[in-house]
């Protein structure tokens, strides 16, 4: 009676068969098994269409194709590709798909629509798949990493120092991490995240996910850089954001004329070398401030005077403000409509 072979090429020997060639044989077969085992294959396919691996029964050599464990699938592809195993083959195989160009590779049975395992077109990772054989006709292959899942609950580690004090502990479910909290054992100190390495200047980035924000003890800051010169502002609510920076005085060009009207908000050097000045004051709104200076220190001579809008009063009274000190500045801030503008400074 011959010798038979099973589906991955080891060669089982009928009573009485082989005699004198047992040993070879016997040593040829644990070859074959040490290539099932932990056996290596850089397998080229086809650019196009089907790769069909191949069984060399009896021979621990590369041509057993299927008798590998691991494959790594190399090829420039030219279009979508397949890879085959005969029917029978009931194992399993770490396979890295090393193909390049966007094409995909499934890996199936030779025949039958048993269910298959595909790499996408830009999918270059290395799945662990098997093989069932659990069909003569339609048997299954599956990718056994996205068959597995946890599906324990919340998942707690820590690290602690030689002392038993926690230094961090993380609080995780099997699909992400919850909580990251650092520790310091010592009183009083808090903890640092520091980088280190070759070179200089490192940066630490946390970049939060779409428009989720950096949360720092409740404080949400903006998620990118506000425009020049502006500022931080705060909702009140724990929400920062960038915006312009309307505060202080915006001061202005030299007044030199005989005339001229005020906006809130801004500081006024007026220049009256050569005649007086007459300064009408805006509709006042509380906290709104207008700013004036001797630019030439010649107040004393061409006086300054303010008037206010006609509705509004300058301390309490519709009378104008004369300023006649020499190098006079001061900044007038608008209170109500009982004392209108008063004096903030001198």
């Amino acid at each position: 009676m011959p010798s038979t072979y099973t589906p991955q090429g080891i060669q089982q020997m009928a009573t009485g068969e082989k005699a004198g060639t047992w040993g070879t044989l016997t040593n040829t077969n644990w070859d074959i098994i040490e290539q099932i085992a932990g056996g290596y294959l850089s397998q080229a396919l086809n650019t196009t269409g089907a790769t069909t691996l191949a069984v060399s029964d009896g021979a621990a050599t590369d041509a057993n194709q299927v008798g590998h464990r691991i494959l790594n699938l190399t090829a420039a592809l030219a279009g979508n590709v397949t890879v085959t195993i005969p029917l029978d083959v009931q194992t399993f195989y770490i396979i890295k798909n090393s193909t390049t160009n966007s094409y995909t590779v499934e890996f199936k049975y030779v025949s039958g629509s048993g269910s298959s395992v595909t790499w996408g077109a830009d999918d270059k990772s290395t799945k662990l798949i098997y093989a069932t054989a659990n069909d003569g006709t339609n048997p299954d292959i599956v990718d056994a990493g996205s068959a597995l899942s946890l599906t324990s609950p919340a998942l707690v580690t820590g690290i602690n120092d030689v002392k038993g004090n926690e230094l961090m502990k993380v609080t995780a479910t099997a699909s992400a991490i919850n909580e990251i909290t650092l520790a310091n054992a010592a009183s009083g100190a808090g903890p640092t995240i520091s980088a280190t390495g070759g070179g200089t200047d490192i940066d630490i980035n946390i970049t939060p996910k779409a428009a989720g924000k950096i949360s720092l003890d409740g404080i949400k800051w903006p998620n990118a850089d506000g425009s020049i010169n502006q500022i931080l502002t705060t909702n009140a609510s724990g929400v920062l954001s960038f915006v312009d920076n309307s505060g202080g005085t915006s001061w202005q060009a030299v007044e030199t004329g005989a005339t001229m009207t005020a906006v809130a908000g801004n500081g006024y050097p007026v220049n009256t070398t050569a005649q007086a000045c007459t300064a009408t004051l805006p509709a006042g709104s509380a906290g709104d401030e207008v700013s004036f200076i001797d630019y030439a220190r010649t107040f004393d001579t061409n006086n300054l005077t303010v008037e206010s809008d006609s509705s509004e009063k300058i301390y309490g009274s519709t009378d104008d403000l004369t300023v006649a000190v020499e190098g006079a500045g001061f900044t007038l801030v608008y209170v109500d409509a009982t004392q209108g503008w008063l004096l903030k400074d001198k």
